[in-house]
């Protein structure tokens, strides 16, 4: 973008210029002693929290929802956590990122983290943090970038790193504890090793985002953090009220993980909370499988026990997010002390979502159905429109913007696009195809090898239809103006033939596309106006009502 076109945008963004449309927002403002006009930017990102879950988030909605934008159309293309950071931290998909796993050889030690989005905008005279979860591994995996041990490892770019550490520690270490374990919350901060033994994670991590932006506040500069806690995540320790594994008809043991929490927190939402978000309140999650992948068909409707597993599990993460919303609650009171709040923008997002019951999945991700790739993102501040926005928007495009925001230059190869139009102006149709990944776990790969290297799946989401391939050679394909709910798959059927051929095609030349290959606009056809994913996503809601009783 040429220096005169973005500092116009930077201006408009800024609220420092008129743009034909108002803002909600007043003019923004330093406080005295600065003399950078940018804003600061606040990046919430939780741990598999579901979009239907925000209610469990007051002071998020409060803060940031109700007063700017709302993303009905927010996607995690990988929804796992590492893959999903990695894209986060450098503007790519995963297929191009490489980091396509939690397990090895991926992970921490598959990540190049030389030069991500911290290093782009400490150099664009950001101050920059991370406070909270970075990637699995991290610890105890070695570095890419130093091929040494990550125990005391920092990456370039950042001003002050505040981050777990998943690493197990001989008997009787002091350090005992780590990203996991919501009670004995272990960290790399700036180079150290600290345990924080008997303090729950998401206080550390409140206390320590509310230290920095004291500490920023006496700066000239403005500040980027990226704030990551662990809640809703799975973590220990195990507690006496822990819905217990199960024993399926098959033999096959499932179990039901949830995340610690704080006892002032336990047992609030027990009278709202009748039923798994993704468990049908009365009748199965989904009477025929017969359209679903091969490894989906072998698994048995959820019983009646396993649905009171499945609702204890919704109840607990539904407390660890509304603990979290309480420290964030914090934070923004620290932004009003200090007088930064008017002047940061604020983004409450998660890294993925995931399955509580649909399509008789009990708990967990990975898969591109929608209630794992969809995820939150409010977003609040100076020249940030308000309302709802049902332009597509992913996770790396979530970085390109905020580049864009910071007048930073942009990451090598970015995939994504900027969305800073949109924040500070109308919406816009869906123009653009999100590519879904994965390496989900029972898929066998056969001689049908059209997937990049390392997938098991692959797919492509537009405004109105969802294509999945799996590396087995199943395919699912989805109408989600007529089934939001992904409960009939039309791969096959003759009335489909057409969209299926033309996204089949698409799907060919786009799922290793890379950089402005990834940007390229839909055919004509495929694409969606604003008014069309308004209608589409009222009548989703109300098809998931009516569906799963919520």
């Amino acid at each position: 973008m040429p220096v005169t076109v973005l500092a116009t945008a930077l201006l408009l963004a800024l609220g420092l210029m008129s743009a034909g449309c108002s803002s909600r927002t007043s003019t923004p403002h330093r406080a005295a002693g600065t003399t950078d006009g940018r804003p600061n930017v606040l990046v919430v990102m939780l741990d598999d929290m579901r979009s239907d879950e925000m209610q469990f988030a007051p002071n998020a909605v409060r803060y940031v929802q109700s007063r700017g934008l709302d993303f009905r159309n927010s996607f995690s293309p990988y929804p796992l956590c590492c893959p999903a950071r990695a894209s986060f931290l450098l503007g790519q998909y995963a297929h191009n990122h490489r980091v396509l796993s939690q397990q090895s050889p991926w992970g921490f030690q598959a990540l190049d983290d030389h030069l991500t989005i911290g290093g782009r905008m400490q150099q664009a005279g950001y101050q920059t943090a991370l406070v909270g979860k970075y990637l699995n591994g991290y610890g105890a995996q070695r570095s890419l970038v130093t091929k040494k041990p990550s125990v005391d490892y920092v990456p370039p770019g950042w001003t002050d790193w505040m981050v777990g550490l998943q690493k197990q520690w001989p008997a009787g270490s002091p350090n005992q504890g780590g990203t996991y374990r919501y009670f004995a919350f272990t960290q790399n901060v700036n180079g150290r090793v600290v345990p924080h033994p008997g303090r729950y994670s998401s206080d550390v991590i409140g206390g320590e985002t509310r230290d920095l932006i004291d500490k920023y506040h006496g700066s000239d500069k403005p500040f980027f953090m990226w704030v990551t806690p662990v809640a809703p995540h799975f973590g220990a320790p195990r507690e006496a009220d822990d819905p217990p594994p199960y024993v399926e008809a098959n033999g096959r043991i499932q179990r039901f993980p949830t995340p610690a929490r704080p006892r002032w927190v336990k047992h609030r939402f027990d009278a709202t909370i009748t039923h798994a978000f993704g468990q049908p309140l009365n009748g199965p999650a989904e009477a025929d499988m017969s359209d679903k992948p091969s490894f989906m068909r072998r698994l048995p409707e959820t019983t009646p026990i396993e649905k009171q597993r499945l609702r204890d599990v919704e109840r607990q993460r539904a407390e660890s997010i509304y603990a979290w919303d309480r420290q964030f609650g914090e934070i923004i009171e620290e932004l009003k002390k200090t007088g930064e709040y008017e002047n940061t923008v604020i983004m409450f997002t998660s890294d993925n979502g995931y399955y509580l019951g649909e399509h008789r999945q009990r708990v967990g991700k990975i898969k591109a159905h929608e209630p794992v790739i969809h995820v939150p993102l409010d977003v609040a501040g100076p020249g940030i429109q308000f309302g709802v926005r049902y332009q597509p928007i992913t996770t790396f495009d979530l970085t390109a913007t905020i580049l864009d925001m910071a007048g930073a230059a942009a990451l090598p190869n970015m995939d994504g696009s900027s969305k800073l139009d949109e924040m500070t102006g109308p919406d816009q149709p869906w123009r653009v195809p999100v590519i879904t990944e994965g390496r989900p776990s029972g898929v066998r790969p056969s001689a049908w090898s059209a997937l990049a290297g390392g997938l098991t799946t692959s797919g492509i989401r537009t405004g109105r239809y969802k294509l999945i391939r799996y590396a087995n050679g199943d395919s699912e394909l989805y109408d989600l103006l007529v089934d939001p709910n992904e409960l009939d798959s039309v791969w096959g059927k003759p009335a489909y033939a057409r969209v299926q051929r033309q996204l089949v095609k698409l799907w060919n030349l786009r799922k290793t596309c890379r950089a402005a290959e990834c940007r390229l606009p839909l055919p004509a056809s495929l694409r969606s106006s604003v008014a069309a994913l308004a209608r589409q996503f009222a009548i989703a809601q109300e098809e998931h009502r009516s569906y799963y009783g919520n």
